[in-house]
């Protein structure tokens, strides 16, 4: 498993929770220290997109 280096953990107000991306292969996916993993997909944007509504976050 790869870090994307453009990805830095994403802290969020609830104590807990820190996100990253990771590649697996072609596909990214989202986790967080709290066990939670989001779906493998293509775009890295998604995958952040995942890790923003894990954390509560509105979408930008």
């Amino acid at each position: 498993m790869h870090q994307d280096p453009s990805d830095s953990p994403v802290r969020s107000p609830s104590p807990g929770h820190t996100t990253t991306t990771v590649e697996r292969g072609s596909f990214c996916l989202a986790r967080c220290i709290c066990g939670w993993s989001g779906a493998a997909r293509r775009s890295r944007d998604r995958a952040r997109t995942d890790a923003r509504e894990h954390l509560g976050e509105p979408e930008v």
